[in-house]
């Protein structure tokens, strides 16, 4: 996901001091820090391999929907190998 921020005032400034103090090597890094840091504090992903399976598998029923293609059953799977 690519987004652009733009920071003014206090987050700016603290931002500029974990570069500044070399925390961080850019605002970037500080930001991702930050957010590793919020899912420490609050715990809102507990499993992050079983979020990041959940996430493609939903991203391939989309592209599978617009294509209009569908999921093969085991049994259809295997039978072309019979």
């Amino acid at each position: 996901m690519r987004t652009t921020l733009q920071f003014n005032g206090v987050p700016e400034v603290i931002l500029e001091k974990a570069v500044n103090l070399g925390l961080a090597r850019s605002k970037t890094e500080a930001i991702r820090m930050g957010i590793f840091a919020l899912n420490k504090e609050y715990n809102l992903v507990k499993d992050i391999e079983q979020e990041l399976v959940k996430k493609k598998l939903k991203q391939e029923q989309l592209e599978m929907k617009k294509s209009g293609q569908k999921y093969l059953s085991e049994t259809e799977a295997l039978e072309k190998y019979r």
